[in-house]
């Protein structure tokens, strides 16, 4: 690893280092909290908190209240990134961590629909609304954190330890359902699934403890003293940079493929007309993510090399191909073949885009509107990837066993990503004080800036 305090860098020596270990440490609790519904979604929630006389419809409704989290994630991004770059990157990092820790611990808590009729999903639905809010900052707090503390020609690879705390998250968050999955049918309903949700009481406490001695980011200590916070981020962001969230928002489209890998195909390996054991399902995602782990940093240490949109755009037009032939996998109901498959499409071809997304969307701002930035770009594109699932499940027809019409629509998703990445400018060997600027260096105070003091650590 290179030494975090080489020329060019204005972090202090240790804070690189840091803010990655807190940013991917984070994540991952935060995203074994998110990711854990999609697990009980597919396998647990259409019984319990839905009317199972029609499985389908029931597993439709509990594959929509998924999608829920993703549909509030915009107006959250509006929220947590004006809090973010008007107050800080540290803020958010804490308070996502704890809005869906409490968020989380409830759901596991809830009455069935068998104890308190409908009143069961509908609080279901608002818990998920809140971890959706706080999944709106998570990333983007996380990712300007790394990005802003990180050495210049280094920042790719710093800022993937925050995509690799993600896939962390979800690995773990399909370790804990794979006990939960083995179960007999009455434990796994009764009590047993509530285990995984319950456990984020103590994954918010680590969390807290972990980023709540990082130091603010120089980037944003520098304008807050110089008076170069701006006092409405999203007003600038709206008047100055449209096009680059717009080019955002459609990167971000690339996450249908996490989604439909991890809700939709789990669902439909798992069903009537392929009949793949649960437990053997959860161990495909499990080894994927394992992959994943190892693939992320690479791509994106290879993209501080060559640049991100090559990087990128492998990643995103790979994953068409990748998918579609991971569905084909397990259509065919044989094990080995959808492992091989699935550590293929989402362990390595996803990855690429995946690795590189936090750094390639985060240089497309400055700083003063960064977090706003990537925040409502990701967020809206994400939202649309959260109801791929929901679209999916109808796609697939009333058998759930469509899967090349799943596969043909998880390629049309990936191709504005891949037009995103062919119309941005590449930014892999730009100055971090350059980066949204144009490569103007200095300038006037922004408009609309205030005095703020700097947080102290």
């Amino acid at each position: 690893m290179t030494a975090d305090n080489e020329p060019g860098s204005t972090a202090a020596p240790a804070q690189p280092r840091k803010a990655a270990v807190a940013a991917a440490v984070g994540s991952a609790l935060e995203y074994y909290d998110f990711f854990i519904y999609g697990s009980a979604a597919a396998l647990i929630f259409p019984a319990i908190f839905f009317d199972d006389s029609d499985p389908a419809d029931a597993t439709l409704l509990s594959l929509a209240t998924f999608g829920v989290a993703y549909a509030v994630r915009p107006l959250g991004a509006l929220l947590l990134g004006h809090i973010g770059d008007r107050f800080g990157r540290k803020r958010i990092m804490l308070l996502t961590l704890l809005l869906m820790g409490a968020a989380t611990f409830l759901i596991g808590c809830l009455p069935t629909r068998g104890q308190i009729g409908a009143a069961a999903p509908a609080l279901l639905v608002l818990l998920r609304v809140l971890q959706g809010l706080s999944a709106a900052g998570e990333q983007a707090g996380a990712n300007s954190m790394t990005l802003e503390h990180a050495p210049p020609h280094r920042r790719g690879w710093f800022t993937s330890f925050t995509l690799g705390g993600t896939q962390a998250g979800q690995l773990l968050a399909t370790l804990a359902f794979i006990p939960v999955a083995a179960l007999p049918e009455h434990h796994m309903l009764s009590w047993g699934w509530r285990i995984p949700f319950l456990l984020s009481a103590a994954v918010a406490v680590v969390g807290w403890f972990i980023r709540r001695s990082l130091h603010e980011t120089p980037v944003f200590t520098q304008q807050a003293a110089a008076g170069e916070v701006v006092r409405m981020p999203l007003v600038v962001l709206v008047r100055g940079h449209w096009w680059s969230v717009l080019r955002v928002v459609c990167g971000a489209l690339v996450a249908s493929v996490s989604t439909i890998f991890t809700v939709w195909a789990l669902s439909y390996a798992t069903s009537e007309p392929v009949g793949m054991d649960r437990s053997g399902m959860l161990w495909v995602g499990a080894l994927a993510n394992v992959v994943a782990l190892a693939a992320i940093p690479l791509w994106a240490g290879l993209s501080d090399r060559i640049g991100r949109r090559p990087v990128f755009l492998t990643g995103a037009a790979g994953s068409a191909v990748a998918m579609f032939v991971y569905l084909w996998a397990i259509s065919t109901g044989s094990y080995p073949l959808t492992l091989l498959a699935g550590i293929l499409a989402f362990g390595v071809v996803y990855s690429a885009a995946n690795g590189v997304w936090p750094a390639f969307y985060g240089e497309m701002f400055p700083a003063s509107v960064r977090l706003s930035g990537m925040a409502v770009g990701t967020q809206t594109g994400f939202a649309v990837s959260g109801f791929a699932v929901t679209f999916a499940a109808g796609i697939a027809g009333p058998e759930g066993d469509g899967w090349a019409r799943v596969g043909l629509f998880t390629a049309a998703l990936c191709v504005p990503p891949a037009l995103a990445a062919l119309f941005a400018r590449e930014t892999a060997h730009t100055a971090t004080e350059d980066l949204g600027t144009d490569g103007a260096k200095g300038g006037a105070r922004p408009a609309g800036a205030v005095p703020a003091a700097p947080e102290r650590a």
